[in-house]
């Protein structure tokens, strides 16, 4: 599914900035159009990402935790240099496990939008979360998916910019505090860009961080011989869809849900992955279990309390009513008189 060609809507001021900073290393040639894809956690801020980077809402962003983007969606748009982007967000890839073949078919078709291949490969990442299990398995998962050659394409997009204000934080206190980010920024060669995607961001500060992400781009571009990634996934023929099922079955084991034979044809990292999850799951399984035995006896012993007050108040009043009969009784006996209870 693609959108179509918009002009860029910045300013004009921040167009003729960029376009001098463009023209710095391209004189008066006209840079070649650029493909992005977007990969990562639903509620990152992927989709907003993309309206960032394309100056105008083109997908639908929300700003929650459930999953918006259901296909992937190309858009693109034409900057003041006259130069393409185009820009393809995918459904939250982590958010797939335990493993979803029509999700995984989905984001593999990027490769069909990307008609002229990949120019790089942007991670979404929100400073407002520490990374889960999920995204710990990012490299992974990608190599999976697209080969070991995609981490070469790969830049990270840290969203929610405003959180580290909030807090007081810089990003290298962020990333002191999370040493798993490090894997994954050796890996890219520490390409990362912060993104600040609120409506209320400062116009001029948003075209610099897009900036600063193109510039990225051409990074990537310069580093891989100007070769776009390129891949295919048609799975027209028997061949492409068995290696389909391969990949399938290793992002499975993620989660431990393969059969024995698939499991110990796994690499060894997914082994360790596996084993860590049940670990986690059966601990949390555990402490459930135990919170609820303690629930219950509480519950039992309620119970016994209230049918224990129940009984001796049924007994009190048995013993009232059988005292106030006794005084009528007398009442009648003495003629009327008043008979103190």
């Amino acid at each position: 599914m693609a959108g179509g060609l918009a002009a860029d809507d910045s300013s004009d001021d921040d167009l003729c900035d960029l376009s001098r900073y463009d023209n710095r290393y391209w004189g008066s040639q006209q840079r070649p159009a650029r493909t992005l894809v977007l990969l990562g956690c639903s509620g990152n801020g992927k989709s907003a990402t993309g309206n960032s980077i394309l100056g105008r809402d083109a997908f639908e962003s929300k700003g929650r935790a459930a999953a918006v983007t259901k296909e992937c969606v190309l858009q693109n748009v034409r900057r003041a240099n006259g130069q393409i982007i185009n820009v393809i967000d995918t459904p939250g890839l982590f958010s797939l496990l335990p493993s979803n073949e029509a999700t995984i078919r989905e984001i593999l078709k990027c490769s069909r939008l990307a008609k002229e291949g990949i120019n790089a490969v942007l991670m979404v990442l929100s400073l407002r979360n520490r990374l889960t299990e999920e995204e710990k398995s990012a490299l992974l998962v990608l190599k999976i998916l697209f080969g070991s050659d995609i981490v070469d394409y790969m830049i990270l997009v840290f969203t929610n910019e405003d959180s580290l204000d909030d807090n007081s934080d810089t990003m290298k206190d962020y990333l002191e505090e999370c040493p798993d980010f490090k894997e994954i920024l050796t890996a890219c060669n520490n390409r990362m860009v912060l993104f600040d995607n609120r409506p209320k961001a400062d116009k001029n500060k948003k075209a610099e961080q897009v900036q600063e992400l193109l510039s990225l781009v051409e990074e990537v571009m310069r580093k891989n011989n100007n070769k776009p990634f390129m891949v295919d996934f048609s799975h027209d023929t028997k061949e492409n869809e068995a290696a389909f099922e391969e990949k399938h079955k290793k992002i499975k084991a993620l989660k431990g849900q393969c059969t024995k034979q698939e499991k110990e044809e796994a690499e060894d990292s997914l082994h360790q992955l596996s084993r860590k999850v049940e670990t986690k799951l059966i601990k949390t399984t555990n402490l459930l279990e135990k919170k609820l035995n303690e629930e219950q006896a509480a519950r039992l012993e309620a119970e016994e309390r209230a049918r224990k007050l129940h009984k001796e108040s049924s007994d009190e009043i048995k013993r009232l009513t059988e005292k106030l009969e006794k005084a009528e009784k007398e009442l009648e006996k003495q003629g009327g008189s008043c008979i103190v209870l």
